[in-house]
């Protein structure tokens, strides 16, 4: 099971629910497999068209799991994702790179698309 959930809610009636039947059925997945006891740490942020601290969320959690799967750093993974998302470039012979909480909700959505993307070359989904 993995430790994090990535869900999208609406508010309807005055109350947060999925915003479909599948992501209904992912986190009630999520619930039935959380050990009996276990304390639960959430964060929620309303959507804009600025990147969302959930999408950083997300992404720092996909990289701590890549990672940890490949036996890199988090850091390393973390440049390593900045490069292959195209956020990197060279000036004066040093490397330049993006940081993710510059980046607009556009950007954000490609650098997980990134991730999955990686975590698909070495056989992990995250």
């Amino acid at each position: 099971m993995s430790k994090s959930l990535f869900s999208k809610l609406i508010k309807k009636n005055g109350k947060l629910v999925c915003i479909n039947e599948a992501q209904k059925k992912i986190y009630q997945m999520y619930v039935d497999n959380i050990p009996e006891g276990s304390i639960v740490e959430y964060y929620i942020d309303i959507q804009s068209n600025s990147g969302s601290l959930a999408q950083l969320a997300k992404i720092h959690a996909m990289i701590r799991s890549l990672a940890n799967h490949t036996g890199y750093t988090f850091e390393e993974m973390k440049m390593y994702t900045k490069e292959e998302a195209g956020m990197c470039y060279t000036s004066f012979d040093k490397l330049i790179c993006k940081s993710f909480g510059e980046c607009s909700k556009e950007e954000l959505a490609m650098v997980i698309t990134t991730l999955e993307e990686i975590g698909r070359k070495v056989n992990f989904q995250v």
